[in-house]
């Protein structure tokens, strides 16, 4: 029996994305990958490094194909995190190996499989279509995505709309799914906002704490006001926000001195209540209502942050929900759910949504994804593009 060109591609991508060692920043091949894919299917490709002081120098691809509109743009990247211990792998990290109906490797579901899906889509669709079609396809893929994200799809995009490109809508193909293909699309994402805490005393020898002033006891003071009381119960589209402390030391190794200073950092995930600076402001009110006049601090907000947004239901979702009901036979819940995605920078040039692979195994040992999850991916993308073209 001959194989359906459109899975067996798929597979075939997917297995080439895995071999390429692209863990960030590094290019490992993965674009020159699908540059020698995307060309024969008549893509123009574009590959920019971008720079930044004090940050690795990252390759960046831009591909389209078609003019005018609609204009649908794919978002993703190649980049991924480094495997970690190679001997703990049943399967060589970077072999696209297939065994058991799973496809081993890492970036299988976050996010090679994907990319390798859309393209294969895209090809499918060309076909049917005998390469005619109104409107264009474009795709974003970055290096950086999982590194500092500072050279990647914020300044791909940057590049694009100041070469004139602009897009009616935009699929990021980030792993939604929490336990089978068809669950989930991500509809926005909480903001994130990062923070360090530092509090001042004096040093002072522990048998004469008359003579020193413990910061150990002030921070523990702040740090109940903040994560204490929560920060709300959470909205219609998202859920409560949440502030959570990941680092607290005092850098003494003495057991019998009073440090000098305490410091403590913080995340919080939070919701359409607050904006930036109406969460900042809040933080601050509660400190300086629980450090009254014997604590003294220091609140210094971190510039990496992303906001809170979520895209309302319309064009996108009508045409995807449709496809993954047809495809899997689930109808999928739009979600704001889990942490941040490139889908923040994307959500100030067009309309935004998320839809992947099921993401069990990111960022673990034996990262995987079912051959099946693959070759149904590649259908659903197909069906969108239909329809987003019909």
């Amino acid at each position: 029996m001959t194989e359906n060109p459109l899975r067996a591609d798929a597979r075939s991508m997917a297995r080439a994305l895995i071999r390429c060692p692209s863990v960030t920043p590094e290019e490992g091949g993965a674009l020159a990958y699908l540059e020698s894919v995307l060309t024969p299917l008549g893509f123009t490709v574009h590959r920019q490094v971008f720079s930044e002081p004090g940050t690795p120098d990252v390759e960046n691809l831009f591909a389209r194909l078609g003019s005018g509109h609609p204009h649908i743009l794919y978002a993703g990247h190649t980049d991924v995190v480094p495997a970690g211990a190679m001997e703990s792998w049943r399967h060589d990290p970077f072999g696209g190996e297939i065994s058991d109906g799973f496809l081993y490797g890492r970036g299988a579901v976050d996010m090679k499989g994907s990319i390798a899906c859309f393209v294969a889509a895209v090809a499918a669709f060309l076909d049917a279509k005998g390469g005619a079609f109104d409107g264009a396809i474009s795709l974003l893929i970055t290096g950086d995505e999982e590194g500092p994200s500072i050279n990647g799809t914020k300044k791909m995009l940057d590049w694009a709309v100041a070469h004139g490109e602009s897009f009616d809508g935009c699929i990021v193909g980030e792993p939604t799914n929490p336990n089978a293909l068809g669950d989930m699309i991500k509809i926005g994402r909480r903001g994130s906002l990062s923070g360090t805490l530092t509090v001042t005393g004096t040093q002072g020898h522990v048998a004469y704490p008359h003579l020193a002033d413990n910061p150990i006891r002030g921070m523990t003071r702040l740090i109940e006001a903040l994560a204490g009381p929560p920060l709300d119960a959470g909205t219609e589209h998202f859920q409560a926000s949440n502030l959570e402390f990941t680092t607290l030391d005092v850098g003494n190794p003495a057991l019998n001195v009073i440090p000098a200073e305490a410091k403590a950092s913080f995340n919080i995930r939070y919701n359409d209540t607050w904006t930036r600076e109406t969460l900042v402001a809040e933080l601050e009110r509660r400190l300086e209502e629980a450090a009254g006049n014997s604590v003294r601090y220091n609140l210094e907000i971190l510039p990496s942050a992303s906001d809170v947004f979520r895209t309302e239901a319309g064009t996108l979702t009508d045409l995807l929900v449709p496809a993954i009901e047809e495809e899997t036979g689930f109808r999928p819940e739009l979600s704001t759910s889990g942490g941040t995605s490139d889908a923040r920078y994307i959500k100030d040039v067009c309309p935004v949504i998320e839809f992947g692979l099921v993401g069990k195994t990111m960022h673990q040992v034996d990262e995987r994804v079912a051959v099946e999850d693959l070759d149904r991916l590649a259908v659903i993308y197909t069906k969108f593009l239909e329809r987003f073209f019909s």
